[in-house]
């Protein structure tokens, strides 16, 4: 079976003018611009809160809007049919996470626009981001696939926009907890840190293991999704 963009552009078609009718999920994008507007307004932005509107991006838009789209579709039964079509698994993830990418792209811009934040390295931070957004979308994807509805996805997905949305609010736990120094190795957590250094000029020599640990998260969210995909498909 070859690899066809055409039947990737028409998952990405299809997606988009089912999103753009379900309001539901697609107003999940305000929050997040809600929030820069908020925090832009109320505080002197220091890169912390920007990484906590940036943070709350990925966990809601990106993850909610994957689970939200996979889930919609076995709501519908029309998942099955997707995953009988001649359309490979790469295919399929890819075409319904243009959509997801799309929308957290627009998102990131215009809360960076808001927050007024430009990073010491442009292009080091949207490595950084799009590693990121790939480990939210295995997460979505990983959900939605566990999720029967649409709005039991929207139930599921609160405990991932809280851990890594707010998440960074816990590493005041880390020094008086030691047990709970794993939470420093989150992607969130990862990406702060990540942005701190850039800030401070550092290279990529400093960088690039919190690269590594951002596209591990990834790598094991595709693995353990794929792995529940063909489950799902097998049954």
């Amino acid at each position: 079976m070859t690899f066809s963009w055409k039947r990737i552009y028409a998952i990405f078609n299809k997606d988009l003018k089912d999103l753009s009718k379900n309001l539901f999920v697609s107003s999940i994008i305000v929050l997040p611009i809600l929030m820069a507007f908020l925090y832009g307004g109320m505080y002197d932005m220091n890169l912390e809160l920007h990484y906590m509107v940036i943070n709350l991006t990925l966990a809601s838009v990106t993850a909610f809007i994957q689970c939200a789209v996979i889930a919609e579709e076995k709501e519908k039964h029309t998942l099955r049919g997707l995953m009988l079509s001649p359309a490979s698994l790469t295919e399929i993830l890819t075409g319904k996470s243009l959509v997801t990418l799309f929308l957290t792209a627009i998102t990131l811009v215009l809360c960076s626009m808001i927050m007024d934040y430009e990073p010491a390295s442009l292009g080091m931070v949207a490595i950084a981001l799009i590693i990121s957004m790939l480990f939210y979308i295995g997460i979505g994807t990983l959900l939605g696939l566990l999720s029967r509805t649409v709005v039991e996805a929207s139930v599921i997905i609160l405990p991932v926009i809280f851990l890594f949305g707010f998440g960074s609010l816990l590493m005041v736990l880390v020094d008086k907890y030691p047990a709970l120094s794993f939470i420093e190795y989150l992607p969130n957590i990862q990406l702060v840190e990540f942005a701190y250094k850039v800030e401070e000029g550092l290279g990529f020599g400093d960088l690039w293991s919190h690269l590594a640990i951002l596209l591990a998260w990834a790598v094991v969210s595709f693995i353990v999704t794929a792995f529940v995909y063909k489950k799902r498909e097998l049954d």
